[in-house]
This record gives C-alpha cells, sequence and structure tokens, in this order.
C-alpha cells in the first residue's frame, strides 16, 4: 500500500470516527414525561373488517387517548372531481371536540397507510399539472373549513415525500411540496405544519430545510425487508434519534416529534394474509414493550403509535387484549 494511500486512509478515518462516535455512542435518559398520541386510518380499519366508527371511539373512550393523528385520504374526501364529502371526518373532529382530543390532519396526495398516495379514480389519468392543481384545491378546502377548530392542533402535510423508495406514487416534486405548506399557511397562521421522514433511512436534513414548522418522524424497529427477503431489526440506538434532533434543533430551530412508532406487525403480506405467528415474529407484546422503551430513551417527547386499529382488530376477533390492555395502562 503507498504511502498516499496510507494518509488518505488515515484522513478518513479521523473524519468518519467522530461522526460515528457522536451518532452512535452514548446513553440517553430516560423519560417518562412523554406525550402518547395514536394515528388512525378509517381505510386501515376497514380493510382490517372492523368498524371504523367503533374504532375510533374506542382508542378514544376506552383506551383514553387525548391525541390522535388522522389520515385525511383525498380518495376517501373526493369521490367525485370537486364533489367533497366531509361527513365522516366532520364526525371523528366533533367526537373529538366532545372527549378534549386534539387532532393532528395529515393532508395531500401522499398520507399515511398503503398504497401512500391515494388518489381518487378520476384524477389518476390526470397530468402531473392538473393533478397538482387538484391537490392544493384539496388542502384549501380542508383548512378553510377546519381552521377555526380548536381541537385540530396541526397539520400534516404528506407523508415521508423524500422517501421515494416506499409507496406508490406517480411522482415527487419538492417545489410542490413546498408549494402545499404555503398554501396551509396563507389560510392557517396559527397552527404549525409537519413535515415527516424516515427515521432509519434519513439524516433529517433536507425534511428539516423545508418551510415546515416541525419534523415527525418514524420508528421501525423489526420489519421484514423486502430487498433481502428477510426479517431484520433495526441496530440504531435511542442515542441516534437523540443527536439527530438536537442537531435540527441548533440549525434549524425545530422541534422534533415521533409520528409513528411500529406497534402493529410488518410482515412479508399484509395483516390479512399473515397468520398471527407470521404477525408475532415482528410485534407482540414482548416487542410492543421494547419499542415504548426505547421511544423513551430517544430524547423525543412525544409519539404517535402506529398500529392502534390492529390493536382493536385482534381485541375484537381473536380476543387478544395484551396490547389493548397495555396501552390501557400506560395511559390511565
Amino acid at each position: 500500500m503507498s504511502l498516499i494511500i496510507k494518509y488518505f486512509l488515515w484522513i478518513l478515518l479521523l473524519i468518519i470516527a467522530p461522526i460515528i462516535i457522536y451518532f452512535f455512542v452514548g446513553f440517553s435518559e430516560k423519560r417518562e414525561d412523554i406525550k402518547w398520541g395514536v394515528n388512525f386510518s378509517s381505510k386501515q380499519a376497514e380493510f382490517l373488517g372492523i368498524d371504523a366508527k367503533e374504532t375510533y371511539l374506542a382508542l378514544i373512550e376506552d383506551l383514553g387517548f387525548k391525541n390522535i393523528k388522522i389520515s385525511v385520504h383525498w380518495d376517501l374526501i373526493e369521490k367525485d372531481f370537486e364533489k367533497y364529502d366531509f361527513s365522516f371526518l366532520d364526525w371523528q373532529i366533533q367526537k373529538a371536540k366532545e372527549n378534549d382530543v386534539d387532532l393532528i390532519l395529515a393532508i395531500g396526495m401522499r398520507t399515511p397507510r398503503w398504497p401512500e398516495c391515494h388518489i381518487p379514480k378520476w384524477a389518476k389519468e390526470l397530468s402531473k399539472k392538473d393533478q397538482q392543481s387538484s391537490i392544493i384545491n384539496l388542502i384549501e378546502e380542508i383548512v378553510f373549513r377546519y381552521k377555526n377548530e380548536e381541537t385540530i392542533v396541526g397539520w400534516q402535510i404528506e407523508n415521508e415525500v423524500f422517501l421515494t423508495t416506499f409507496g406508490e406514487c406517480p411522482w415527487k416534486d419538492i417545489d410542490f411540496f413546498e408549494k402545499e405548506i404555503e398554501t396551509i399557511k396563507a389560510i392557517d397562521k396559527k397552527r404549525p405544519v409537519i413535515v415527516t421522514d424516515s427515521g432509519e433511512l434519513s439524516f433529517w436534513i433536507a425534511s428539516s430545510k423545508t418551510k415546515g414548522d416541525i419534523l415527525g418522524v418514524t420508528t421501525y424497529k423489526t420489519i421484514w425487508q423486502r430487498n433481502i427477503k428477510k426479517y431484520i431489526s433495526y441496530f440504531l440506538p435511542p442515542i441516534f434519534y437523540e443527536r439527530r434532533a438536537n442537531l435540527v434543533k441548533i440549525l434549524f430551530d425545530k422541534e422534533v416529534i415521533g409520528v409513528e412508532l411500529q406497534a402493529e406487525p410488518w410482515c412479508v403480506n399484509s395483516i390479512m394474509n399473515s397468520s398471527l405467528e407470521e404477525q408475532a415474529k415482528t410485534m407482540n407484546l414482548e416487542q410492543f414493550r421494547k419499542n415504548v422503551d426505547f421511544a423513551k430513551r430517544t430524547g423525543i417527547k412525544e409519539f404517535y403509535f402506529w398500529g392502534g386499529e390492529w390493536w382493536y382488530y385482534m381485541l375484537t376477533t381473536y380476543g387478544d387484549d395484551k396490547i389493548w390492555n397495555e396501552v390501557k395502562e400506560m395511559l390511565n
């Protein structure tokens, strides 16, 4: 090995080593003051064969959640061009008001739950320009309608737009994404806009540079990795999340919250096409407790569980109340 190559490797090591130490070495203080919330998608409830209204009410009235993030799917709100149906969302907001629940509404083309981009049939054949025009109209309709609802505390715009390897979406356009943020802020100057990013597959820089006010990140621990066709557990330590969150605060003056904390299975196939034994490989009571403990050690003080619909499905379909009761005990 030549002397030049040796010097180069030493210099590279001196640059990389401090970065590795900063992000991966150290222990976070375990915090017990986390604000716990839960995600909710009526589509997911219906996919699991459970009643969406019943599930939503159970999360509020039985478990006692006071913070819920609702996926407002475009293809449910606007099934026909410029004919908006807000009846179910109105009902969800009313029930939240009655129970002193704070809501975040996730809006846009790309909202949480597969296939990520929930495009109405009539819009799928439109040009990109016309699709974007309809999306802006959708955002304006939603924000104008609900901007005076005190129970709504924030808007999540789109979902993990920088994670292009996941989901079935026709295009990615960051300039348009910024326009969506501007559209919300022009109508509602009071509530923050949340931009989301992958907790495991990103350093959060690009998402933090946007005009959003809060960065929301995902936290998944054990999943089926389709590229290598096997189950994996992310090795990333809690300190990796805390240090990145600190950088986001220092560099961009933005808070980081956990918008998806894994609390349901991530299997080879969908939950409905997976046995209970297969589901348990990535989520059971033991794994749930590990994920909660992990969240407590990240330094992040607000998390929204990903899997409330599945808990109710397990409870009502199989009589499995283990995670359901665990959550109830956490919140009460």
